[in-house]
């Protein structure tokens, strides 16, 4: 990249993130997420899971996950939902790991949604739990809000803030945000510059880990 996320912009305010899950097919012996790390433990390696490809949320979340469940998993990182979908449903993969993307098929029963990523509970579907509430200590929801360079003026950052604060309570942007099972994530200015920069250091291990940092 040809800046640097940590010092190169002012952080103003988050506003709201994604829904991410991991789901099988609705045959699948796999019922919940204690079934999944059970089998991992027993057959390192033999679990495999699809996502929207190599570095993405989908991706590093169960990998997070996996490393503190202390299981070995097989990634397949597909072009995009529809193939990793495909793939699943085909039998080809045991689950896949995405956005929203799946909710047709689980709201139909093709699939089941096995844990969510986020730090609660979703309002569509409550009764599956978080990966965070069954002890695996990973949240993950990419949550996003709005930035501008470095250096700004803090007033105009306050006032920027303020505005867009403000939106969080219009029932109409609420309303977008359900439609794509998106929660409201709100941090002001100082919580989204700190929470940038644990997320940095934390995921910046993680591709560490998995072999995936740019080689020199």
């Amino acid at each position: 990249m040809q800046f640097d996320p940590l010092r190169d912009f002012t952080y103003i305010a988050c506003l709201t993130g994604y829904t991410f899950g991991i789901v099988v097919k609705a045959d699948s012996p796999f019922r919940t997420v204690k079934d999944l790390v059970d089998f991992a433990r027993a057959n390192p390696g033999k679990f495999s899971y699809g996502s929207t490809g190599n570095g993405t949320t989908p991706h590093l979340a169960v990998e997070e996950f996996a490393s503190k469940a202390g299981i070995q998993l097989t990634h397949v990182p597909f072009k995009g939902s529809s193939d990793g979908l495909q793939a699943l449903l085909g039998g080809h993969i045991n689950a896949h790991s995405d956005a929203t993307g799946w909710a047709p098929h689980v709201d139909s029963g093709a699939m089941r949604l096995l844990a969510t990523y986020g730090s609660k509970r979703t309002k569509r579907w409550p009764t599956v739990p978080t990966l965070n509430e069954l002890g695996y200590d990973t949240v993950s929801d990419s949550p996003f809000g709005i930035a501008g360079p470095r250096g700004m003026d803090p007033a105009v950052v306050a006032k920027l803030h303020d505005a867009f604060r403000k939106t969080l309570s219009d029932p109409a942007v609420l309303a977008t945000f359900e439609k794509y099972d998106q929660p409201v994530i709100y941090m002001n200015s100082e919580q989204y510059t700190a929470f940038i920069r644990e997320t940095f250091a934390s995921e910046k291990r993680t591709i560490e880990r998995l072999g995936l940092g740019l080689k020199s």
